[in-house]
């Protein structure tokens, strides 16, 4: 090559390459500034305290932070929500991320975030520097897939719910209808029944004539997976000012409190997801579908799906009025409606963590981008209030919408949302308190709840829940709630489910005539049960004994619950017959003889908390150490949730989800607050906060919340900037 040629070259590539050094030069100095305006400050329990001198500020320095103590598990959410899994897990993804890319359009929400308002903008901005300054400054993390975040990925996960609607599509489903592997090569493996625990929350909020000070008080209990959510505070000089559960990646505090209001999200069980069954008609080699007295036309979409190791799958997607064609039933195609408004979703979101009192609360919540969350409020002017989702589609209350519905009929079609005051809702009711266990509104301040006749039938489709039930008996009479008599009562040992389960299951004993095989081997252990006030507790035998009953019997009678219609309590209580709850029984009785000796063995013996590593999905061990847990799953009433089971490999129980943040708050002249996270603030196992709130966390001992200024006094561990090498400490 001639040195003129060799001369143009170098020419050629400097200018190539000038733009990017200029961008790369940009982002360094803006991340420089956002750093110097930011200050985190870390408690004696790991916590992040941030401030920035704008909203902006403190959101790059709360990434920051996310970042430092489980990028992973930032990293997975978004890896989740924007459909890219594949890249990460390969194959056996494939069918969640084109779930997600249904709903999820990358050019959307890029054209979504140019429109956003400015300061929505800027946040959005903030929150990308703060993840990949971090990435910057941390050369030893290597992401999994995504290496350099994008402000409008902050729109693909947007509500901060645990699961959420998109959840609700069959991922089999997706795979008999657009599907082309063989039959059952990405098979999911079933579960046991006995394994699910209910997703969801207990809230609850007592007002100033019940407490012992005058103060509102906040039950703020979300049962989610553990270590879904980081805990933190965020501030600004722009009045900021907020503290709780953030789900992780996300720039908003999902569940907690500010100087004035808090606000609790249970999962509702009002039904906002729809499916359509759509009558699909080829017209000269087109795809239409019957509508009223006419045919549309069906559109597709291409998406694809990129798979770990370079491969891709490619799926031409088809989508009607109503929604994304999401499989086949009864040679009708379904079409699924649901909520899909992320920039509502993200404004709203962080909108109600810098309102002040219940006027400005309401405000934030007629944007109606809120579907799948009640809401518990309390705030320090003594008001108390019971929200349901205001995303609701108005429908015609003569269709049963839990089913899939037609098409074809306009009249099945949403009519717009509803207004805000059409739906339940409770403010200072006469009671004094309100609660949501994710059962129906109309048990939640007793006598003074909304009434079911009221309201079509579409607000609910759960009913009632043991855990309901449970709340409704601590909270009525009880008055002079203090902190910690709300603490108490939210880790009360009642269990309601078998108060109702096991009388009708010792009658089945008595009635046994005294020939019967049975009548002899579950002596014992009715004796045991017969004598029990249905309180857990870590010594409790009897709980051992009627966990493992009910599991085996709920596996057994499981499949009944959708064929009949009927709740699975019915059923165990009413239609599984003497003799399968007796035999349910004995072979509880055989499994804890098998495992452990002995069909009379303690609770906190089998039911156990660990946590070995970092990894998402645990790997447990009889053999590693392991903490006692008094409390149950919330399936059998217990308000404190511990969702266990045995696990390949393991005789005992180990819990993933459940109580994960609990927090008391007390509305007075200054807010205060007692708070426990399941394990500890971070994901790393050689930090000295990846396990030091466990013991705490069994024992429902909350520790102080460290909001004020004052209040880190004596507790500060470190002090630093984002990206600072050695932190002031």
């Amino acid at each position: 090559m001639s040195g003129f040629h060799r001369c143009a070259l170098a020419v050629l590539c400097a200018s190539l390459l000038a733009p990017a050094v200029h961008a790369a030069d940009a982002d360094a100095a803006r991340w420089k500034r956002e750093a110097g305006a930011t200050s985190i400050t870390r408690d004696d329990w790991g916590i992040a305290h941030v401030h920035g001198k704008t909203d902006a500020d403190a959101v790059f320095g709360m990434a920051y932070a996310q970042a430092e103590d489980d990028f992973n598990r930032v990293e997975t959410n978004y890896l989740v929500s924007l459909g890219r899994l594949s890249e990460a897990e390969g194959e056996s993804a494939l069918w969640k991320d084109l779930r997600q890319k249904l709903f999820v359009d990358e050019t959307q929400l890029k054209a979504m975030y140019r429109r956003s308002p400015s300061w929505l903008k800027a946040l959005m901005d903030a929150w990308a520097d703060g993840l990949n300054f971090y990435l910057a400054t941390h050369p030893d993390v290597h992401p999994r897939v995504i290496t350099h975040f994008e402000s409008w990925m902050a729109l693909s996960f947007s509500e901060g719910s645990i699961g959420g609607d998109i959840e609700r599509v069959s991922t089999k489903g997706l795979q008999a209808f657009y599907g082309k592997d063989p039959a059952g090569a990405l098979a999911q493996v079933t579960p046991p029944s006995s394994w699910w625990e209910p997703t969801g929350s207990n809230g609850i909020a007592i007002a100033p004539k019940l407490t012992a000070n005058g103060h509102a008080l906040l039950l703020i209990n979300p049962h989610t997976s553990f270590f879904f959510r980081s805990e933190l505070q965020m501030s600004s000089d722009e009045g900021l000012d907020a503290y709780g559960a953030v789900t992780w990646g996300q720039f908003f505090i999902y569940q907690g409190f500010n100087q004035h209001i808090g606000w609790m999200h249970t999962s509702s069980g009002i039904d906002v997801v729809d499916e359509f069954a759509e009558t699909i008609v080829k017209q000269d080699g087109k795809l239409t579908y019957r509508y009223g007295k006419e045919t549309r036309p069906v559109t597709t979409r291409e998406i694809t799906v990129k798979v770990k190791g370079g491969g891709e799958r490619r799926f031409t997607t088809y989508v009607t009025h109503h929604g994304p064609i999401v499989g086949e039933k009864a040679g009708k195609w379904i079409a699924f409606a649901l909520m899909n408004k992320p920039l509502e979703a993200l404004q709203q979101s962080w909108l109600r963590t810098k309102a002040n009192d219940y006027k400005a609360y309401m405000k934030v919540a007629e944007l109606k981008a809120n579907s799948s969350n009640n809401t518990i409020y309390a705030d320090d002017k003594g008001n108390i209030a019971y929200l349901h989702p205001q995303f609701i589609p108005k429908r015609d209350d003569r269709f049963d919408y839990t089913k899939p519905v037609d098409g074809s009929d306009p009249t099945n079609d949403w009519q717009g949302l509803l207004p805000l005051d059409k739906a339940p809702r409770l403010f200072n009711p006469g009671t004094g308190w309100i609660f949501n266990t994710n059962d129906w509104p109309y048990s939640a301040a007793g006598p003074d709840s909304p009434k079911q006749a009221d309201f079509p039938k579409y607000m609910d489709s759960v009913g009632e829940n043991p855990r309901g039930i449970h709340a409704t008996r601590v909270l009525t009479g009880q008055k002079d709630f203090t902190q910690a008599s709300l603490i108490a009562t939210a880790f009360d040992a009642y269990l309601p489910a078998f108060e109702r389960q096991l009388p009708v299951l010792i009658k089945d004993y008595d009635a046994l005539p005294a020939s019967d095989p049975l009548k002899t081997k579950l002596r014992g252990p009715i004796g045991l049960l017969r004598a029990w006030d249905y309180r857990w507790g870590i010594t409790s035998m009897p709980t051992t004994l009627a966990v493992f009953w009910g599991d085996i019997l709920w596996d057994k009678v499981s499949k009944d619950d959708t064929q009949e219609g009927l709740s699975i309590y019915d059923i165990m209580a009413e239609k599984a017959g003497p003799q399968a709850r007796l035999q349910a029984l004995a072979d509880a009785a055989d499994r804890l003889e098998k495992d452990f000796g002995s069909w009379g063995v303690p609770w906190g013996e089998v039911n156990r908390y660990q946590r070995n590593d970092a990894a998402i999905a645990q790997v447990f061990d009889d053999a590693k150490p392991s903490l006692p847990v008094p409390f149950t799953s919330s399936r059998w009433g217990s308000l404190a949730s511990f969702g266990a089971h045995r696990w390949p490999g393991t005789k005992r129980y180990y819990g993933t989800s459940g109580n994960s943040f609990v927090a008391v708050v007390e509305f007075g002249p200054k807010v205060s607050a007692r708070a426990i996270t399941a394990g500890g603030e971070s994901g790393d196992p050689a930090s000295a906060h990846f396990n030091d709130e466990a013991e705490r966390y069994t024992t429902g001992n909350l520790r102080k919340v460290y909001f004020w200024p004052e209040d880190l006094e004596g507790h500060v561990e470190r002090h630093y900037h984002p990206g600072d090498k050695d932190p002031m400490r």
